[in-house]
């Protein structure tokens, strides 16, 4: 009994007083960044918590807030991120910015451009871009003669139920980079995969255009966080 009294003091002690392995910034340095957890991770960005729980406490809480979910944690806003006791604007604007950070790594193309083979390569290389957003947004991959993207390309951003595309200002881009190929992307903020009219329609009119400029439209994937459907894969296109 008087081990876990102790250890409830030891917890929410300032992490000030934890023995040097333990902190979160020494335990980095000493046993390098694998050996964080997220709280730990987190409670580095923060710096300190507040008069109730140490940082590592408070990242503990925010987290279990969202399931223990990073992906979760990046959607919100930093309203919602300042009603946490002791998170204020700039502890939440320091969250923001290293989700995003971490967010646009997982997209940034490497010194060599994938060699698309398949649509679920589609997938991988979209879905950290546009599968966890929360409104549409319209994407182009553009390809040589090996299928080597060569460029890829936001064309509109919209609301939770539609994007606007302007099939003029699409194969402009194409030419200029002097694609072969084009690969549609776009996301559905509902999670739900299968394709409305609209997209039926925009696909096969962006075709016919692709058509007489002698550019194939490949593919035209929608994307979710966990799931996508294919044009040419359920033989659409």
């Amino acid at each position: 009994m008087c081990n876990q009294v102790v250890m409830e003091v030891y917890k929410k002690a300032s992490i000030k007083a934890w023995a040097e392995a333990d902190k979160p910034r020494e335990k980095l340095i000493l046993k390098g960044k694998a050996s964080l957890s997220d709280a730990e991770l987190l409670a580095i960005l923060l710096g300190s918590g507040n008069r109730e729980e140490n940082a590592v406490d408070l990242s503990k809480r925010i987290l279990g807030e969202y399931g223990n979910n990073l992906n979760a944690l990046s959607k919100r806003s930093l309203k919602q991120l300042v009603a946490f006791k002791g998170i204020g604007e700039a502890k939440a604007v320091a969250i923001v910015a290293a989700l995003e950070l971490g967010q646009r790594r997982l997209i940034e193309p490497g010194t060599q451009q994938p060699k698309i083979e398949s649509s679920r390569m589609v997938f991988n290389l979209m879905r950290p871009l546009i599968g966890t957003l929360g409104y549409e947004e319209f994407w182009i991959l553009l390809l040589d003669t090996s299928n080597t993207v060569i460029h890829r390309q936001n064309l509109s951003k919209g609301g939770l139920t539609g994007t606007l595309v302007d099939v003029r200002i699409l194969f402009k881009i194409a030419l200029e980079h002097h694609a072969v190929a084009v690969i549609l992307c776009h996301n559905h903020p509902s999670g739900q995969v299968i394709p409305s009219e609209t997209d039926l329609r925009i696909t096969k009119k962006i075709q016919q255009a692709g058509l007489l400029l002698d550019i194939v439209v490949l593919d035209h994937l929608i994307v979710t966080e966990k799931a996508y459907y294919s044009f040419a894969d359920q033989n659409l296109m």
